[in-house]
């Protein structure tokens, strides 16, 4: 099957408008692209950001008129900033699949790698976690990801107890276990990371050493080892909790924190954290340390 590929760029107070009215045009999807290569970081809670020029992609079944479209598109939209409109044919194809063409084995100090399906890696000495794209947050490509799996497989986990507060999808706990971690439970307010962790634990046999909750469902203990990859600002704000969740003598790693955001995330944990010096990836940063 075949789809007709709708685009036009334009600027972000338009681009909503403009994707619903793709959508009341019978679009049977409607994608946000960043047009010129601008980050955006961290939402407040309930804000939706995009950028300042947006492309906006509409998807539309083969039997649809392209020109008939643009036609009403640029009517309605007479006074509005349009630019470069691209109409191509595309052939209909196992999306999550092709994006693996950009996801290949990673390899993390040199003892844990994360490895698309069809791609393990099974060198001596080292664990093979299989992982790939799906609804939830978190392949291991992401910097702050990375810098977590960067720590977990420089550390001893032996017997440990693991709690990753923000799962995802399951894989910093997935990690936790192959790593020798006695067990790990993964804390997540969306519930398809709930069963995105449920699912990547099954493909990597360790589903009888994770369990999953959502917040509600959680009863707080004290663990070993807690991550916290989310956002600076709920960290911030569930900070003593997260630090409750800690043992005596117990380690903490947190990332999700942007680097002009770490002195703010340090100052409010360091009262019951004694950090090591952070550690940085592109414009992110990660903390670790022990529980006084």
């Amino acid at each position: 099957m075949a789809w007709h590929q709708i685009s036009v760029i334009t600027d972000e107070n338009t681009a909503p408008q403009l994707a619903d009215f793709f959508s009341h045009l019978g679009a049977v999807s409607v994608t946000y692209m960043d047009a010129e290569d601008e980050p955006v970081y961290e939402p407040a809670i309930g804000e939706t950001k995009i950028w300042s020029n947006t492309q906006v992609i509409a998807l539309y079944e083969l039997d649809s008129d392209p020109d008939q479209i643009k036609n009403k598109i640029y009517a309605h939209f007479k006074d509005s900033h349009l630019q470069n409109w691209l109409y191509e044919a595309v052939d209909d194809q196992e999306w999550e699949r092709a994006w693996m063409e950009y996801y290949k084995p990673m390899k993390f100090a040199d003892r844990l790698w994360v490895c698309p399906t069809d791609q393990e890696q099974h060198e001596p000495g080292t664990v093979c976690l299989t992982l790939d794209p799906g609804l939830a947050f978190g392949t291991g490509t992401h910097p702050t990801t990375a810098l977590c799996l960067e720590w977990l497989a420089s550390h001893d986990l032996t017997h440990k107890t693991v709690i990753d507060y923000g799962c995802g999808s399951g894989i910093l706990a997935v990690a936790s276990v192959l790593l020798d971690a006695e067990i790990a439970y993964g804390v997540d307010i969306d519930p398809q990371a709930i069963t995105a962790t449920e699912s990547n634990a099954a493909k990597n046999q360790v589903e009888s050493k994770i369990h999953c909750y959502l917040p509600e469902q959680f009863t707080p203990f004290q663990a070993d080892i807690v991550l916290a990859n989310i956002l600076a600002k709920p960290l911030i704000e569930m900070s003593e909790h997260i630090c409750a969740l800690v043992k005596t003598g117990g380690q903490l790693v947190l990332s999700g924190i942007l680097f002009e955001q770490a002195e703010d995330v340090i100052n409010t944990y360091q009262k019951y954290i004694i950090f090591n010096p952070l550690v940085q990836q592109e414009d992110w940063i990660r903390l670790d340390g022990v529980k006084r």
